[in-house]
């Protein structure tokens, strides 16, 4: 089932990401697709904000991966954003956290198909967030399916 939500600030962007988080259970996957600054980092904000996390979320794009742990579920929170492939998911525990007992939230899920199509679908929640410019700088539609 798809589901489309269209926000028109970045505050927008964020509650909808918060509403998922409130949510979310323990073994989903989110995959997050979007250009670069669509609002990825500030959805994963407010989904974290809606798991509960206190501390200040920002993207890991230079770790690849941020583990938070202070809210209702642990929050994996992926960028593959500069992997060089799906190798590099594989070493560094990726099985261990998407079959854990936190979330994660895979920002540019889109370069690691393979991965995520070995994953139980039941798992995994795809969320894609767009821009149209001819509704507004500020104007997003993020796709849930």
């Amino acid at each position: 089932m798809e589901k489309m939500i269209e926000t028109h600030s970045a505050q927008e962007t964020w509650q909808a990401g918060y509403d998922m988080g409130q949510t979310a259970a323990a073994g989903q996957v989110i995959t997050l697709i979007g250009d670069l600054g669509v609002g990825k980092t500030v959805f994963t904000q407010g989904f974290a904000a809606g798991l509960g996390i206190q501390e200040s979320v920002n993207s890991p794009t230079f770790t690849i991966l941020q583990v938070y742990e202070d809210g209702r579920l642990p929050l994996y929170h992926f960028d593959v954003y500069r992997i060089g492939d799906s190798e590099e998911m594989l070493e560094i525990g990726w099985d261990e956290y998407v079959s854990g007992k936190g979330v994660s939230l895979i920002e540019w899920a889109d370069l690691i198909p393979d991965l995520i199509e070995e994953l139980p679908p039941e798992t995994v929640t795809h969320v894609e967030i767009s821009k149209d410019l001819q509704k507004g700088l500020d104007y997003r539609r993020i796709t849930v399916s």
